[in-house]
């Protein structure tokens, strides 16, 4: 029991987190925890592209909106490799597109809430099956 204790959870700046943002390297944060979800781009039920939009941001209101099942929250958490730092906590309530850097940039706003909505319906049809 003292080794999770003496474990010491890493802490990420904002600034480290946006550099991952790319199909080679794609993190996210949830709910102030840093997620490597890079390895599950390929699984994802929604398609890469919904987890490529959100790399090197917070994903927390969309990762909601979504309204994933007990497993997919619970599958989530294997992909934890730290918290965002303390000090970058406040930075989060500014608008997320100062926060957001997706592979590409000339996406236009409608194109990511089609996707949001084909995901939506892809997991709504995924907890019925």
């Amino acid at each position: 029991m003292a080794e999770q204790s003496d474990k010491e959870v890493k802490s990420y700046t904002l600034e480290e987190i946006q550099k991952h943002n790319h199909s080679k390297s794609t993190w996210l944060i949830l709910h102030h925890k840093v997620y490597d979800l890079t390895k599950f781009l390929k699984e994802h039920p929604g398609g890469e592209e919904v987890l490529r939009e959100q790399a090197g941001g917070d994903a927390t209101e969309n990762f909601e909106d979504v309204r994933h099942s007990t497993v997919a929250q619970e599958l989530s958490k294997t992909y934890i490799i730290g918290e965002l730092h303390p000090d970058d906590r406040v930075k989060l309530s500014k608008p997320l597109e100062t926060l957001i850097t997706t592979v590409d940039s000339n996406s236009s706003w409608w194109t990511i809430w089609v996707i949001r909505a084909i995901s939506a319906l892809a997991a709504a049809l995924m907890h019925h099956l």
